[in-house]
């Protein structure tokens, strides 16, 4: 069965920095495409940034460009998302999803349960 699971998740000051990471089960992070997607209070779930399968081709919502960054480490079968000059606006639950191969516009049939980024001022 492939699962994902986020931890990183944290309360963080405006401007500070924060790491993500997703850990994938079940199946080979090398033939999976990869996805951080945020949900904010009272608004749908966005994406943020994505991996292909083959980790040749990134992509990131224009609101994180340049401060957020993902990676992954394919020994160890966990996603990365880096996240730079945090602003108020970062402040939402945080899920990674996965799907067999493909690329960045999905669909994405796994997904994890969230982990929780609070930005404050």
């Amino acid at each position: 069965q492939v699962q994902v699971v986020e931890s990183g998740g944290d309360l963080v000051q405006a401007g500070g920095s924060l790491t993500l990471s997703c850990t994938l089960s079940g199946a080979a992070m090398a033939y999976y495409v990869m996805g951080w997607f945020r949900q904010a209070p009272g608004k749908e779930r966005e994406s943020v940034s994505c991996i292909n399968w083959n980790g040749e081709k990134t992509d990131y919502a224009d609101s994180v460009k340049g401060r957020f960054t993902i990676s992954r480490n394919i020994a160890k079968n966990t996603l990365y998302l880096q996240m730079n000059s945090l602003t108020l606006e970062a402040t939402a639950m945080y899920y990674c999803a996965t799907e067999a191969g493909g690329g960045c516009r999905g669909p994405f049939g796994t997904w994890g349960q969230g982990t929780q980024v609070t930005v404050s001022s």
